[in-house]
């Protein structure tokens, strides 16, 4: 059977698409709905649904958490939400890679000065640590008065950047606490 020159593109094109077989598939013409849709039911059956915000941009966009037990299967953009509608960008459709990637760091590591090597540490030392040096640069760069005589109770030599989903408790209470210690650089990538 001679193919048109549109009807060659159409196949091969669909046949780049979500696996060469399939994609063909579709592109002549077999509707591949009832099979998605049976394999998306079977993925979450018996899964709890929790609502969740993507952790990247400030967009916010609402996504669905499928689990089974303890164990995330699955995630994906809210159809209820009027943010998103229930799409995702390619960052937040990777969501999923985020959890369970096997090279996600999942201990507290900390590299001394000098060293070629990363150890583990608990991360109660880790927090003592942080808190120990934002507390020594903060008295070994503060800054009460300007050099004209101005108040400004500051430090430059400690900056915070901080998360677009963080929620506006969180950033009520972190904008305090830097403020307070005198830090000037805040930035957060939610102030667009």
């Amino acid at each position: 059977m001679p193919l048109s020159r549109r009807e060659f593109l159409r196949v091969t094109a669909a046949g780049l698409g979500p696996g060469t077989a399939l994609g063909s598939l579709a592109g002549l013409g077999a509707s591949l709905t009832p099979a998605t849709a049976r394999a998306q039911q079977l993925r979450i059956k018996d899964a709890k649904a929790t609502p969740s915000v993507c952790p990247y941009c400030a967009v916010g966009c609402a996504t669905i958490v499928h689990t089974v037990g303890n164990e995330i299967v699955n995630i994906e953009g809210d159809l209820r939400s009027p943010h998103n509608q229930g799409t995702l960008c390619p960052k937040g459709a990777a969501i999923y890679q985020l959890h369970k990637n096997p090279n996600r760091a999942t201990k507290v590591l900390h590299r001394k000065p000098g060293a070629t090597k990363w150890d583990e540490v608990e991360l109660d030392w880790a927090m003592d640590r942080v808190a120990e040096l934002v507390k020594k640069t903060r008295d070994e760069t503060f800054v009460e008065r300007l050099e004209n005589g101005r108040l400004a109770n500051q430090t430059t030599a400690i900056l915070a950047v901080g998360g677009a989903t963080l929620d506006n408790e969180w950033n009520h209470l972190q904008q305090k606490l830097l403020r307070g210690l005198g830090i000037v650089g805040i930035e957060n990538q939610a102030r667009i």
